[in-house]
């Protein structure tokens, strides 16, 4: 097994006994491989057997994190409700349709039962066929160009709206996205040539990988790039209160050769002073099991 590569900066660091970040260069394998797209954060972890390089950075000065879950306003007034529940009602004795030998009797009362339903809802037959030519009066403005809802035709002749029952539905988990900045001075020759390899080795890993046949390039089909996994790290240890973190993506870097505002290089071009900004996303989202699977510090 070859040697893993490690960069750090700044490069006297002393990883054993110092707060830094650990950002592992790992080959991308797709999630749920194994059937499943909620991992164990054991599984998650490449463990070292994928891993490519290491890169030991500082704590920037300034860390959080955004846990989010995604909402969306749903509104049914009482019409449509009679309406959907009319339709369940004649999917759900779709069973029992045509058993008797007349499936067009069937359907027909199951369809009246649904109108019945629709009525009572609705406030009678006044309130169902008020709501009906209101409907039939916003798509005859329509083609005069003339934008309006029924509900507006509604509030304009009684003062009423349909009661829009709103509330608030799941509509799915989020992925999380982290920034983090860098000021780069390096001090020698060695700490220069680290801060080179670090930038370079981001940018060769989150750049898409293309296959080659032999000397040439085949750019016909892209490969998912390298993914990077971060630990906040104590010495040795796990960060025992940070925030941790899933696989994550590098989606942008970012690096400011004139951090100080000139430009000024040492004899042998490398700038005197440098900002890294680097922006990662992560693969998958935060489930609940998550949290029952780590229990140290803050979890994710």
């Amino acid at each position: 097994m070859s040697k893993i590569e490690v960069h750090r900066y700044p490069y006297t660091m002393l990883s054993e006994q110092t707060d830094y970040l650990q950002i592992d260069v790992v080959k991308y394998a797709a999630i749920g491989k194994s059937g499943s797209f909620v991992s164990d954060p054991g599984d998650r972890r490449n463990q070292g057997k994928n891993k490519l390089k290491t890169i030991l950075l500082p704590i920037p000065s300034n860390i959080s994190d955004s846990n989010s879950t995604k909402y969306g306003d749903s509104s049914l007034n009482s019409i449509g409700a009679a309406l959907v529940g009319g339709i369940k009602g004649v999917m759900e004795s779709g069973k029992s349709l045509g058993n008797g030998g007349d499936f067009a009797a069937d359907l027909t009362a199951a369809i009246g039962g649904a109108g019945k339903e629709i009525v009572r809802t609705s406030g009678g037959i006044v309130g169902a066929g008020g709501f009906v030519t209101r409907s039939l009066a916003s798509q005859a403005a329509g083609i005069a160009a003339v934008n309006i809802t029924p509900d507006q035709i509604l509030a304009r002749t009684s003062g009423e709206i349909l009661n829009p029952n709103m509330e608030l539905l799941f509509n799915g988990p989020s992925l999380r996205s982290f920034k983090f900045s860098f000021k780069m001075t390096p001090r020698n020759q060695a700490e220069a040539d680290e801060i080179r390899k670090i930038i370079r080795c981001f940018k060769t890993h989150m750049a898409p990988k293309v296959s080659s046949a032999g000397d040439t390039a085949n750019t016909t089909f892209l490969k998912t790039p390298d993914v990077f996994e971060l630990r906040y790290r104590q010495g040795v240890e796990e960060h025992q209160f940070l925030n941790k973190f899933k696989q994550c993506f590098m989606e942008s870097i970012n690096v400011n050769y004139t951090a100080d505002g000139t430009y000024a290089t040492y004899s042998d071009g490398t700038p005197v002073s440098m900002v890294m900004d680097l922006g990662f996303k992560e693969i998958e989202p935060i489930y609940d099991v998550d949290y029952d699977n780590d229990l140290s510090g803050v979890g994710y």
